[in-house]
């Protein structure tokens, strides 16, 4: 059988000789997965998980969030995160759209790593892919970071307060700690393990959230004393986008379709089982029965505690971290949070701050614990790093881990407040109560379900007209009420 030479020469124009086709292909492919999780995912998701009357909003707010991010991440925010050090804890923005820029051997210009008298340790990191790659892989986790802590103020945010938070907050909240641990910033530098995100992404997250539900202010107590899902099924069908696509959120960090990516999907997928698991268990010990919502929470921490040592712990390892992560962040939000006034105070929409916070912080310090030497000599810039169980310089690990943490709970809660104040000048931060009482009709003249009996109002002169109501060529009036030929007042 003839074979097409030109597949498989090396300097086609196309195929430089740097370019390694299969972590190509792997790259592009775990984006689309990090992608997926966000849209549809958590688009999905949120509609499905909060009252029936914010579906739409919630659906918005992830789906401009998703847009926005990538408008900002090309124009400016990758370089800003990946690029040029301007600051140890920032790069220097700059576009990411030249084709020369972007068609070169992807790099992370300061991620090479010194020795003390200054002679390499570690050398750049250099994937076998385009630029464009790496570009489009870190916009999905921006994206989704973004996302997430849209679910700490679903329910009452301003629309117009959230389209201008979302790249301030990007900017100078996100990038910081994208260059500081992943970008070649100060704590990269030091050693801090944050393999795919538990701090960059869920402390952050989590943290963010809180902070923007503090300012932001609460639902109605109307929503407050029951928010119901407003459709269960559905809503698992965004969980389980988002648990798929995270083969490729974690499995796509070592930027190549190596042993270490298989390691870190086969533990990702373990410890979000054991979590989900533990977290069914307890509420069927503590409550008499199991609960979906609990199991994709209990989902959801596993995947945030894995998530910062996925690719240099052992799979009994993740099994433990899975056991912890279904127990603590439970604990936290079934138990303590009904003791603590300030927890109380706070109308986290999502509890966002557990699921991510939480979750994100106790993976980060296991990993400090967990790590395993052989595992972190894969790709980890400092060599001889591993956790405080395996001895020796371990106990130092558990400490970087921690002052990691400080830095990135504190950037963000004095950032975020920042941000929210300044917008709140132009902008109110809350929607007024005449629409929260409303909801997505007020906010977006749209609902989520044309049902009989609803009452749902359509105006076609402002969205189109169509379907069985057109009489003699001519539209239907601007208002039609309820089902097709019913008057409905409620």
């Amino acid at each position: 059988m003839d074979i097409p030479a030109g597949a498989y020469q090396e300097h086609l124009p196309a195929v430089p000789v740097w370019l390694n086709k299969g972590d190509n292909a792997w790259q592009m492919t775990a984006s689309t997965l990090v992608g997926l999780q966000s849209m549809p995912g958590l688009v999905i998701l949120y509609a499905s998980i909060v009252k029936k009357k914010w579906a739409v909003n919630s659906a918005f707010m992830a789906l401009y969030a998703f847009a926005a991010v990538l408008i900002c991440w090309v124009l400016l925010c990758y370089r800003l995160a990946f690029g040029d050090q301007l600051l140890p804890f920032w790069g220097k923005g700059a576009p990411a759209l030249g084709q020369k820029f972007l068609l070169k051997r992807a790099a992370v210009p300061k991620s090479t790593h010194y020795y003390e008298n200054e002679k390499v340790e570690t050398p750049m990191i250099e994937p076998f892919s385009p630029m464009a790659s790496l570009v489009y892989f870190q916009f999905t986790f921006a994206a989704i970071t973004t996302i997430l802590l849209a679910g700490s103020v679903l329910g009452r945010m301003n629309i117009k307060a959230w389209m201008a938070f979302v790249p301030l907050w990007l900017i100078f909240c996100y990038t910081v700690g994208a260059f500081s641990l992943w970008g070649g910033g100060f704590l990269f530098q030091w050693g801090v393990i944050d393999y795919s995100g538990g701090y960059v992404i869920h402390l952050a997250s989590g943290i963010s959230g809180f902070t923007a539900a503090y300012w932001v202010g609460p639902r109605l107590k109307s929503d407050r004393e029951r928010f119901p899902p407003n459709n269960v099924l559905l809503m698992l069908a965004g969980a389980g986008l988002l648990w798929m696509g995270w083969s490729g959120f974690n499995g796509g960090a070592p930027y190549a379709a190596n042993i270490d990516a298989s390691i870190a999907v086969l533990n990702t997928n373990i410890c979000a089982a054991t979590s989900l698991l533990v977290w069914t268990s307890l509420d069927v010990v503590y409550f008499g029965k199991p609960s979906v919502i609990g199991a994709v929470q209990g989902m959801m921490t596993g995947l945030a505690c894995i998530t910062p040592g996925a690719g240099v712990v052992q799979s009994w390892a993740a099994i433990v971290m899975g056991m912890l992560s279904g127990s603590i962040p439970w604990y936290s939000m079934m138990i303590l949070h009904k003791k603590s006034t300030l927890l109380q105070k706070v109308d986290d929409t999502l509890a966002v701050f557990y699921t991510h916070a939480v979750a994100g912080l106790l993976g980060g310090l296991l990993t400090g614990l967990l790590a395993e030497p052989s595992l972190c000599r894969l790709m980890l810039p400092v060599t001889n790093s591993k956790g405080a169980f395996y001895g020796g310089s371990g106990g130092t690990q558990f400490l970087k881990q921690l002052v990691a943490a400080l830095f990135i709970i504190g950037w963000n809660i004095v950032s975020t407040t920042v941000i929210l104040l300044v917008i709140r000048l132009f902008i109110p931060l809350r929607m007024p109560d005449d629409q929260l009482i409303i909801g997505d009709d007020a906010v977006h003249g749209e609902e989520a379900y044309a049902l009989w009996g609803d009452g749902e109002k359509y105006d076609p002169t402002r969205h189109g007209w169509y379907g069985s109501t057109i009489v003699d060529g001519r539209p239907p009036p601007a208002y039609v009420n309820g089902a097709t030929g019913v008057t409905i007042n409620l």
